[in-house]
């Protein structure tokens, strides 16, 4: 594909930063392109002293302005953003917060207190990303008692017509019996839903399978011309491939079927992303296409709402992971992408692609 059309917001060990993973792309009602990520200051590892970090580009993706904290927590965990541009141009970012200390498997097996584990918050911004409100604190509204990790996206949220916003995200259930160290890991769905441009939220549907056929993890929405929320989700279980997928017709409050495997898109498990487009009607697609290593970042194509898919846009070859989609204009869609020559994690790389390379 045309390396002139690419350009990287993000390189490992710089900027003071040893890693950045876990990007969502939104574009602002000024046209400005904002490219989030997780500034990890340390290592590469997913607790420790990160930021949630910006860089803004007002040409479509092609140069990018000076990186900056949206979203920092001290020397702790801010991360999983999950930023929406609201139709009032307001710019929400929801995302988690934790101690650094609090490890992934430490939350899993319970032994991380509720104040240090996971936990959710949402700023917002009015000058197009510029400026960052202070943090305000959702988790009692939006994670039950009991749960332990929980993560938000990644990738973009979403406003449905309604005026709804949706933020996609998931959690994990304590095992049943005896925690003896050696606990199933218990992935379950949720998302957030808020009704007043973010001053409230609550919980929309659960879906909690335990049953290690359909473990609902990272999971993205897109909403259907029909009206339905489509949400895909990483899924780390024995069922056929690695992905799963469900609509909800009542803006999220409910699914019409659990999370069922996806078998239609080969994938390694990874985080993937998914946009409408409205014109043309096409559900787009971004992840690895390689279903035993995170490499080979595709574009795929739904014309029947995830029903069935059809690559469309393979990016390159090379090792790639996280992705996310957003519409830049009429003509192009931007992906921002994990990618590197040897490693998936050496960038964040942004890509324009030409919307009639998807048609």
């Amino acid at each position: 594909m045309n390396d002139a059309a690419a350009s990287i917001p993000f390189r490992a060990g710089t900027e003071g930063y040893a890693s950045f993973r876990i990007p969502a792309v939104v574009v602002s009602r000024a046209g400005t392109v904002l490219a989030f990520c997780e500034g990890r200051v340390d290592s590469a590892a997913d607790h420790g002293h990160i930021d949630i970090v910006l860089k803004r580009s007002a040409d479509g993706g092609r140069t990018w302005g000076a990186l900056q904290a949206a979203a920092s927590n001290g020397t702790d965990l801010a991360g999983n953003p999950a930023p929406v541009v609201l139709d009032s141009g307001r710019i929400l970012l929801v995302h988690v917060r934790s101690a650094a200390s609090a490890t992934e498997d430490a939350i899993l097996r319970g032994q991380v207190s509720d104040a240090d584990g996971r936990r959710v918050w949402v700023q917002h911004s009015d000058d197009d990303g510029l400026t960052w409100s202070a943090p305000t604190e959702i988790t009692p509204s939006v994670k039950k008692a009991g749960w332990r990790w929980y993560a938000t996206t990644p990738g973009h949220a979403l406003q449905l017509r309604s005026g709804r916003v949706v933020v996609a995200a998931n959690h994990t259930l304590p095992p049943a019996g005896t925690d003896n160290g050696t606990e199933a890991r218990y992935n379950s769905g949720h998302c957030l839903l808020s009704d007043d441009d973010g001053e409230t939220w609550y919980l929309g549907y659960l879906d909690e399978n335990t049953d290690g056929y359909v473990n609902v993890n990272e999971t993205t929405a897109a909403e259907l011309p029909d009206g339905r929320v489509y949400f895909n989700t990483r899924n780390d279980s024995p069922a056929p491939g690695n992905r799963a997928d469900a609509h909800s017709a009542d803006g999220g409050r409910t699914l019409v079927k659990p999370f069922r495997p996806q078998a239609g898109i080969g994938a390694p498990v990874c985080e993937a992303a998914v946009l409408q487009l409205r014109d043309p009607d096409l559900l787009l697609y971004s992840g690895p296409a390689d279903p035993a290593a995170r490499a080979l970042m595709t574009i795929r194509v739904s014309a029947d709402g995830g029903t069935t898919w059809r690559s469309a846009y393979p990016v390159d070859g090379l090792p790639a992971a996280y992705s996310d989609l957003t519409r830049v204009d009429a003509e192009t869609v931007g992906l921002l992408y994990e990618t590197g020559d040897f490693s998936a994690y050496s960038t964040i790389t942004f890509r324009r692609v030409p919307v009639n390379r998807l048609t």
